[in-house]
């Protein structure tokens, strides 16, 4: 994504769920084009399973092969390199994430490193990590500890042109700062972690502000993660349209 003119993504945080069947992805589609089906619908997803295992080879592939050129896809970090590791990665096991994940190509966007809750700000540790990592992509932090949402941490990752991830979680919103030429946005749920539906109003609140940011030449991802039944793509679906990205969603997709 580090070459890609500025653009505004919407999506999901993830595509692969049982019970979307029905409420987004028709009850007889195959399982292996629902990929597909969903890229007809939106030109962005980020890929959660990431976090727990990296894919063969041969499924980012056929996952490369079966979007459009111009579909993006975010990539969320190896809980090995956060959670684990908590950033002290040694540098073969970094080299191995970014080297599988390369498979996607140029349609690879943002790599989303999501931070434990309960790991104090570590600004030493950090600053370490980002100055290993290389230049040819595009990052976001998601911080889970509050202790890092702070004015030193913020210019921290500015000078490295790195995203703060501002979310939304079980009724917390992360302050709203931008730090780089990307702006990325996860919301996870309106009700509780992973549950409820957005409302217009507050998915009028960010088309708001995802067009003011656009407007500043800024690339913006958004990914919604309420996937109880099938929430995450309809809000999607509806803030693309506020956005002007998308026509009025349909009931049956």
């Amino acid at each position: 994504m580090a070459r890609r003119r500025a653009r505004i993504l919407i999506g999901t945080s993830g595509w692969s769920y049982p019970h979307w069947r029905g409420p987004f992805y028709p009850v007889d589609l195959p399982h292996e084009v629902q990929l597909a089906f969903y890229a007809e619908r939106f030109r962005s997803v980020e890929i959660n399973s990431t976090f727990y295992r990296l894919p063969e080879r041969k499924t980012l592939k056929a996952w490369h092969d079966a979007v459009p050129g111009e579909f993006v896809f975010a990539v969320k970090a190896s809980r090995f390199i956060t959670h684990m590791k908590k950033l002290n990665t040694p540098a073969p096991a970094l080299r191995s994430f970014f080297r599988r994940i390369e498979v996607l190509g140029d349609k690879l966007g943002p790599v989303l490193f999501q931070l434990p809750p309960r790991w104090r700000c570590n600004p030493k540790r950090l600053a370490s990590f980002l100055g290993s990592l290389s230049r040819d992509f595009r990052y976001a932090f998601e911080f889970r500890d509050p202790s890092w949402l702070t004015p030193d941490i913020y210019g921290l990752l500015a000078h490295h042109n790195a995203a703060l991830c501002i979310y939304e979680l079980a009724g917390y919103r992360s302050p709203i700062a931008v730090t780089s030429r990307l702006v990325y946005i996860r919301l996870h749920g309106s009700e509780g972690p992973y549950q409820g539906c957005y409302d217009r109003r507050t998915l009028a609140h960010w088309a708001k502000k995802i067009r003011a940011w656009s407007s500043e030449g800024r690339s913006v991802c958004c990914y919604f993660d309420n996937d109880q039944l099938g929430y995450a793509a309809l809000n999607a679906r509806e803030l693309a349209c506020l956005v002007g990205r998308q026509k009025a969603p349909s009931k049956t997709w």
